[in-house]
């Protein structure tokens, strides 16, 4: 399988709509809620931070790093009980300066196994993310039963 071009590939024609995102800065926020690490999330986000998410059934709102990282990403959605056991994708891109992030997780809950998967929007100040948005699937049941795409929220 060939490497995936990466932003300095691109042709010099295109300099101006390059992101002016850290071009891993959405992977590595993937792979720490991935880890469920506290520490490194609150890392790459600015203690200020904005962030606003949809999941099913509910829309959520925080500012500041602590509260999001300690109330909605490890405190909500994935907290001990909720164990992410596989990366099954992260593809990283950008929407002009706005970065975009997709990954796709296996989790275990006490009740079964799940495939969740979130798409993140970010802005940065100063290499961290200072905006954040995402759209999140919900738990899907693994494996689906066919005919029953039943999913429950976050």
């Amino acid at each position: 399988m060939a490497p995936r071009p990466s932003a300095t590939d691109r042709p010099d024609t295109d300099r101006e709509e390059r992101p002016t995102i850290p071009s891993d800065l959405g992977e590595r926020f993937a792979y720490a809620i991935a880890a469920q690490d506290a520490t490194a999330l609150k890392a790459l986000l600015a203690p200020d931070v904005i962030f606003r998410a949809l999941t099913p059934g509910k829309s959520w709102e925080s500012e500041g790093a602590d509260a999001v990282v300690d109330d909605v990403i490890l405190g909500k959605w994935f907290p001990p009980e909720r164990s992410i056991t596989a990366i099954l994708r992260v593809d990283r891109g950008a929407v002009g300066a706005v970065g975009h992030v997709a990954y796709r997780f296996r989790a275990r809950r006490p009740d079964g196994d799940f495939i969740i998967e979130q798409q993140a929007y970010l802005e940065t100040d100063d290499d961290r993310i200072c905006w954040l948005q995402i759209l999140c699937s919900g738990f899907v049941p693994t494996p689906a039963v066919s005919g029953s795409p039943a999913r429950t929220g976050s």
